[in-house]
């Protein structure tokens, strides 16, 4: 049995050391080890694909860690195992993930049917992307059932998120006029749930005016599925209040996408987009370390900069560079 074989054995058998070292070898960026973490996702390709993966986005103090905390304790008590991945594009300035640390989820991080993993390092939101749904992946051979991906909630962050689960949850704060007019259209429409979080005390009064004034919003969008009125619905995540609510309802538009077939339809479109997206960064790949243009890049870029070459020439003599072969 060769070594990728071993570790595939390992990943399927639930191995923690196992799924570690196997998320190390898809996140390295040694040449020599590209062949193998493909080798290793295809080998394991047959034992994924049955989570439910889910989308959690929210701007920073809406209370994402709590929340997910909360859901997570929720699911462990029925018996689910669930795995926490975290897309944070903002490492790529600060160096680290500002969402990878266990801390942020005490109690579910002591669960040995919890997993949770920061984002992987990457030069790109594209990139992290790409290693995200690699760890997906590999989670989903080693038995998890419940996939949480979790975005700082900037700028094109959902969107990447949102191609690669089955469900998008926008947690939300109960500003109520002020929030609906600062929230992104874009936002709203990749959304299948809005749920308003610190709904309690005080503020429950302010969280229910909040949840119908984007009840109000959801109905002038037109809705990403005809089997599906996007919900806005309350909870507080301190007080695990509303949590078993939401997973139900997560179950209900999964029961729903599969008995009209969306389920299976979007997945494979994701992977399709999925295949384009790793054949398009291959080929920029190859276009940048090509020798004909490699040897002109920086002057090139240098002229676009200073404006004295435009894009569009810039781009028509690199092309005419790399067809000189």
């Amino acid at each position: 049995m060769s070594d990728i074989s071993q570790l595939a054995a390992g990943v399927r058998a639930g191995n923690m050391r196992a799924l570690a070292k196997a998320i190390t070898l898809i996140e390295s960026r040694h040449p020599e080890h590209s062949g193998k973490a493909a080798e290793l996702i295809d080998e394991l390709m047959p034992d994924t694909g049955n989570s439910i993966r889910i989308g959690i986005s929210g701007v920073p103090g809406v209370g994402k860690s709590t929340f997910i905390e909360a859901f997570g304790m929720n699911l462990i008590k029925q018996d689910h195992k669930i795995a926490i991945l975290a897309v944070d594009p903002s490492s790529q300035l600060s160096g680290g993930s500002i969402l990878g640390d266990k801390t942020r989820m005490e109690e579910l991080a002591r669960e040995k049917n919890a997993f949770i993993r920061p984002s992987p390092s990457g030069d790109t939101l594209g990139g992290v992307a790409r290693k995200t749904r690699e760890t997906m992946l590999l989670c989903e051979a080693a038995g998890y059932d419940v996939i949480v991906i979790e975005t700082v909630g900037v700028g094109q962050s959902e969107i990447t998120v949102a191609s690669m689960v089955d469900f998008f949850l926008l947690l939300q704060l109960a500003n109520a006029g002020d929030e609906l007019q600062g929230i992104k259209k874009g936002v709203m429409e990749i959304a299948d749930a809005i749920v308003i979080n610190k709904a309690e005390g005080d503020n429950r009064p302010r969280a229910d005016l909040a949840r119908r004034q984007y009840e109000n919003a959801l109905h002038l969008l037109k809705p990403k599925s005809s089997h599906w009125q996007v919900p806005a619905m309350l909870c507080s995540a301190l007080h695990n209040q509303g949590i078993h609510e939401i997973w139900e309802m997560i179950n209900k538009f999964v029961a729903t996408m599969q008995e009209h077939g969306e389920f299976a339809t979007k997945r494979s479109l994701q992977a399709n987009d999925w295949m384009w997206a790793l054949v398009m960064d291959g080929l920029k790949d190859l276009f940048r370390n090509d020798k004909n243009v490699a040897g002109m890049l920086d002057r090139v870029q240098t002229g676009v900069a200073a404006g004295t070459t435009s894009p569009s020439v810039a781009a028509r003599r690199l092309i005419e560079a790399f067809k000189r072969h």
